[in-house]
């Protein structure tokens, strides 16, 4: 019986002239073969050229190394932030609830956190104190962001509850750190009118893009897409019977939210789309992108300066559909659900709140209790006086 099964295993795996590097026959792909403190560890390459298996076994050597030493590390009952922030990384690689460019994110609020800090990434976690923590932050706050700020604590924290978890220090001295309050953005929109001026300048501009870039603007606006979320429209995607378009996002992740979501396909969306299908014919339409540009900021930026309005960019055209929704009346709930939204109207209450206000009070003046001048007059005479 051994016998055979050392034969199978010879049948099943080649060896090569690299160390910890075998063939896997039937499919042809490459596997790393390594040993780390006593235990034998596989993992599939994901390739079946040498070259670039030889490339991945040395990455993959590499982190085994570093994970065992952290593990020894923590073992001994010392723990550096560079073992705890490998071990953060090892996790947030395969994490499969995040998309790659939060990931790419994080990745980007660690590299600030070490700039900030150099010392960091040796020193024992043990030893990071409280006042270790709040003196970085009187530092790193003076030049970052709200939003960066606020990500890279949260990004410190949670390399810190590693620490903890293994049982190299007791509390998180992140936690008294405390966050910047982010104020939301003074939306500046273009009017009815100087949007009309921005599409008819962007389309009448030089290069021969313009129309396309046109297109682009007009589509945002009347979709309230992102622009990632615009470039992956197809005609297939746009249902005149049904009026509206799916918006499906990226391929293996869906939208921001993870989902497949429907916008309602407005009179404006409609007039873009038909002239669009019209102007290429059905087949091309249905089986293309919508949009043949996926950026347009220096179009929009030549003709905001042309007609001296304020300067926009892509995700402003997104607010410029919320916005023109809800003073149509749409109430915010609806919005926040055609933007994608998951949270019910939350966010979208507190960024467009004031034009809910303002639709109100412009509402207030239709109610009418008493029905003309006359009869004010009149109630006003029969009131006695005091």
């Amino acid at each position: 019986m051994k016998t055979n099964s050392s034969n199978d295993t010879e049948q099943r795996w080649q060896k090569t002239p690299v160390a910890n590097l075998v063939r896997h026959v039937q499919s042809g792909n490459y596997y790393a073969r390594i040993r780390v403190r006593g235990k034998l560890i596989w993992k599939s390459l994901k390739t079946d050229r040498i070259s670039v298996a030889k490339l991945r076994l040395g990455d993959f050597h590499k982190e085994e190394r570093q994970r065992a030493a952290a593990q020894t590390a923590v073992a001994r009952g010392k723990m550096t932030f560079a073992d705890a922030l490998q071990t953060y990384r090892e996790r947030l690689s395969g994490d499969q609830s995040l998309k790659d460019r939060s990931k790419a994110y994080r990745q980007e609020r660690i590299t600030a956190l070490l700039k900030s800090w150099p010392d960091l990434n040796q020193m024992d976690v043990a030893q990071i104190s409280k006042g270790d923590g709040l003196a970085w932050a009187a530092r790193f706050g003076k030049t970052a962001s709200p939003s960066a700020f606020n990500n890279t604590i949260g990004t410190f924290k949670l390399v810190l509850d590693i620490a903890v978890e293994a049982g190299a220090r007791y509390d998180n001295p992140a936690v008294h750190i405390k966050r910047k309050k982010i104020r939301l953005k003074q939306l500046q929109l273009p009017s009815q009118k100087q949007f009309v001026e921005l599409i008819n300048t962007i389309r009448n501009g030089d290069g021969g893009w313009a129309e396309r870039c046109a297109d682009l603007v007009e589509f945002l606006a009347y979709s309230g897409c992102r622009k990632g979320e615009a470039a992956r429209v197809n005609g297939r995607d746009c249902d005149f019977e049904k009026g509206e378009i799916s918006v499906l996002g990226d391929p293996a992740t869906g939208t921001k939210n993870w989902e497949i979501r429907r916008v309602p396909m407005i009179p404006d969306m409609r007039r873009l789309l038909q002239r669009l299908q019209t102007e290429r014919g059905e087949t091309e339409f249905l089986s293309k992108p919508v949009m043949l540009v996926h950026e347009c900021q220096g179009a929009i930026d030549t003709a905001c300066k042309k007609l001296s309005i304020v300067r926009i960019t892509h995700h402003d055209l997104r607010h410029l559909f919320a916005t023109r929704c809800i003073e149509s009346g749409v109430d915010i709930p609806t919005v926040s659900r055609w933007l994608g939204h998951k949270d019910g109207g939350a966010l979208a209450m507190k960024v467009y709140g004031h034009l809910r206000d303002s639709h109100s009070t412009a509402m207030a003046q239709k109610v009418r209790f008493i029905e003309n001048e006359e009869n004010a007059s009149e109630l006003k005479a029969k009131t006695p006086a005091n």
